[in-house]
């Protein structure tokens, strides 16, 4: 049996991720978020042929070893999940029985302080999870304080967005975490003994928007649609409020559950076949695994299974 490496990430909600999935013997299955490969190695022992993606080329990279371990059960794709139905049409796998997607930053990101993710070490003001284009550093020296505060609202629920986003151009030019989080701190009255550092929400805000997390999610949903056969498993670990509200509302939707149709309205017309049925409801940690993993506690698991019906058009749905 090959033996998964050490590692330094836990994955959460493994077992109920596992049971949500189902693998077996040649069952083919999308990764959408490798990392340190925790969901993957947990496929790959249960018999299941692995397509793994990352787009944080360190991760492909650490990766790279265990594509020979595996013996070609395991590739991996240095993508964006959003092209996970491009890629693999490209390799000539045109459907697959599941996709599990844990989403937001890694443990593996947070820990390294070169990366720019975390306040707790300081490091360059980047969050890139590609290692390419726009850095935190580059979108808070150059933009205005509403473009800012617009990101600071939206993406971490600030409500003193404005008040934040004046104290960062005030003190631009901002080079390392530790001159984000001081910054923040100091606009917001930070004291040592306050449960919750403030300036969690715009660290959040800020590599959300670096990296177009929650549309890359959206896009990510809708190709893992088009890519899972009939009877295929969806499977999403979100993080925060704002993903999990993401992937709540794109099952919802796609079950029909989103649209009532009123028999006192003849003429109305009825919406798409559903595409997803049997959806779960918000599965949490318990707190045994809460305990081995305290990061697992903000996560939320949700999970579906696909229907016959065709794939919705994302174009029509974005003009919905």
């Amino acid at each position: 049996m090959t033996q998964q490496p050490a590692q330094p990430h836990i994955p959460v909600l493994l077992d109920e991720v596992v049971a949500a999935i189902q693998p077996r013997d040649g069952m083919m299955v999308v990764d959408a978020t490798y990392g340190w490969g925790g969901y993957s190695h947990a496929l790959l022992e249960r018999g299941a042929r692995v397509y793994a993606f990352d787009r944080d080329p360190d991760a492909i990279r650490d990766g790279a070893a265990n594509v020979a371990r595996w013996d070609g059960k395991l590739s991996l794709h240095a993508h964006q999940f959003s092209h996970m139905r491009e890629e693999l049409s490209r390799i000539g796998v045109p459907q697959v029985d599941a996709v599990v997607m844990d989403i937001g930053v890694s443990s593996m990101q947070l820990d390294q302080g070169e990366r720019g993710f975390s306040f707790q070490q300081d490091g360059p003001l980047d969050m890139r999870m590609s290692q390419q284009g726009e850095s935190a550093a580059d979108f808070l020296n150059t933009a205005d304080a509403d473009q800012i505060a617009d990101v600071l609202y939206h993406y971490g629920e600030e409500r003193q967005s404005r008040r934040v986003a004046r104290a960062i151009v005030a003190a631009r030019p901002l080079v390392t975490t530790g001159d984000l989080a001081r910054v923040v701190r100091k606009a917001l009255g930070y004291k040592p003994h306050d449960k919750k550092d403030p300036a969690t929400r715009s660290f959040q805000a800020v590599r959300i928007h670096v990296n177009d997390e929650l549309g890359e999610l959206r896009a990510g949903l809708m190709a893992a649609e088009a890519l899972l056969r009939e009877g295929g498993v969806l499977a999403v670990v979100s993080f925060h409020s704002l993903e999990d509200r993401i992937v709540k509302r794109f099952l919802k939707e796609a079950s029909g559950a989103g649209r009532a149709i009123s028999r006192h309205l003849p003429g109305e017309v009825p919406g798409p076949t559903p595409t997803f049925a049997k959806l779960s409801k918000a599965i949490r940690p318990s707190d045994a695994e809460i305990a081995r993993n305290p990061r697992a506690r903000s996560s939320t698991l949700r999970h579906a299974v696909r229907t016959d019906a065709a794939p919705r058009d994302p174009a029509q749905l974005e003009a919905a």
